[in-house]
């Protein structure tokens, strides 16, 4: 069973946060999801991902391609995990069932923290989770650098 990760973003813009994450968990061998909820905002996410560092690489897809089973790294905003990840990363409040944590090695949750309907819907998502028995760290970047600040 695994486990959901809060991501509450204060100071870095999502883009930059989730690059992170993506190599670090491509670097520990797992495929990733990455869920929004709509589409133009996804082509956004894959321009910026394009757009990295130099030194660093993202191999990534939109969902809807002719390989998408293969991507390491598959962008989408629906439901479907073609690319059979271990890891589901949310974005911009799309959402995260119970089963899918327990199922994955990882669910991360990113949510701006200056979006007050962003840190609504990822309280709910909280409740959700950890009510449903699934287990869940809340992550803060306020003083600078991540702290767990919370676990259930």
């Amino acid at each position: 069973m695994g486990a959901a990760y809060f991501y509450h973003l204060t100071r870095r813009p999502m883009d930059e946060t989730l690059s992170v994450l993506l190599e670090k968990s491509l670097g520990a061998g797992w495929r990733v999801l990455v869920r929004g909820v709509e589409p133009d905002r996804m082509d956004w996410l894959d321009q910026k991902l394009w757009q990295g560092a130099e030194d660093s690489f993202l191999p990534h897809g939109l969902a809807g391609g002719p390989h998408d089973a293969l991507q390491p790294i598959l962008l989408t905003y629906q439901k479907d995990m073609a690319n059979t990840p271990q890891c589901l990363m949310s974005v911009d409040g799309a959402l995260v069932a119970p089963e899918e944590v327990q199922a994955l090695e990882r669910v991360c949750v990113l949510f701006d923290g200056h979006d007050t309907e962003a840190v609504h819907i990822a309280r709910e998502q909280w409740r959700s989770l950890t009510g449903a028995g699934c287990k869940a760290q809340y992550w803060s970047e306020e003083s600078g650098r991540w702290e767990k600040k919370a676990e259930a």
